[in-house]
């Protein structure tokens, strides 16, 4: 079968990831406890899709060579994804056993050692972002590398994950689209919309190129969170590599439950429209940008 040219540069970017996470891990936590780093080690090196990193990496190579902080700005969006599905997967928030085919973290290391391995997965994230120890950059690198921990800070703090994270686990939350609309612009949203912005500002882009990573990092972001849910309804288990149908057994509105499932199917490929339609200005010609837009849907996990 026929692979499409934005699916080989897709598998070529997270090979890249792939590499330069296990070197980062080789180098830099050589000296960790050797149970903290392993606990670390397993949520962060385990594969996944990728596609934080990745569209991270596609908005700066659309712009131009990659530079170092793009590197590293992918490297620190996986970071803090991984140790948010630590976090998510303890008992006090969704007590999941599985995660990707796999024992969660607190099941493999022991629920103490998950809480640490995510906070030190989170305070990783800003060091690669800093750069190597010691490290002199110039003056325009050092405002662009400062400019990378502010919008990943406001992606995954109060007003960002962490905030959605709440209003997820609020007791008697209300069955509204609005409110679904707000909880995952937070939770789901905010660290998509940030790689994609981050690509921008690694690749030192303009305003108008900002611009258009926002409005589709925002939209690929609802949708990729409106097709968990129909997952979360269709899929099986093996597929996803974790339970399915957890929502409709706790009771939890999600977009299916909210809107239907023909409505919510509908909702997320009008996202994806909206995406492309912002992606003109940075891929005129249809790539790889265009092509994870439509994956977000389109993934049967």
């Amino acid at each position: 079968m026929h692979t499409p040219p934005w699916q080989s540069q897709q598998h070529s970017l997270q090979q890249t990831v792939e590499a330069r996470l296990l070197e980062y891990t080789q180098s830099r936590w050589a000296h960790v406890p050797s149970r903290l780093a392993q606990s670390m080690a397993y949520s962060l090196l385990d594969g996944g899709k990728r596609m934080r990193p990745v569209l991270c990496l596609g908005f700066a190579q659309a712009l131009g060579p990659l530079q170092p902080c793009a590197y590293d700005a992918a490297m620190a969006v996986e970071m803090v994804h991984c140790y948010s599905l630590i976090h998510d997967d303890l008992p006090a928030m969704d007590d999941d056993d599985l995660r990707r085919g796999r024992p969660t973290n607190h099941k493999q290391f022991g629920e103490a050692m998950a809480i640490l391995a995510g906070d030190a997965l989170l305070t990783e994230a800003f060091a690669a972002l800093a750069g190597p120890l010691g490290a002199v950059f110039s003056a325009e690198e050092a405002g662009i590398r400062a400019r990378l921990c502010q919008e990943l800070a406001g992606a995954a703090g109060a007003l960002g994950m962490v905030g959605g994270q709440v209003l997820d686990t609020a007791e008697g939350r209300p069955a509204e689209l609005d409110y679904l609309l707000r909880l995952h612009k937070m939770k789901t949203g905010a660290l998509i919309k940030a790689a994609c912005r981050m690509g921008v500002v690694a690749a030192g882009g303009n305003a108008q190129a900002l611009e258009a990573a926002e409005t589709y990092g925002e939209a690929v972001g609802l949708a990729f969170q409106i097709a968990d849910d129909l997952l979360d309804v269709v899929a099986t288990p093996e597929a996803m590599g974790k339970p399915t149908g957890a929502d409709a057994a706790a009771g939890r509105a999600t977009f299916p439950a909210v809107l239907g499932f023909e409505k919510a199917q509908a909702m997320a490929a009008q996202q994806v429209e909206t995406a492309l339609s912002a992606l003109s200005r940075v891929e005129p010609t249809p790539g790889l940008l265009a092509g994870l837009a439509r994956f977000s849907v389109e993934r049967k996990h």
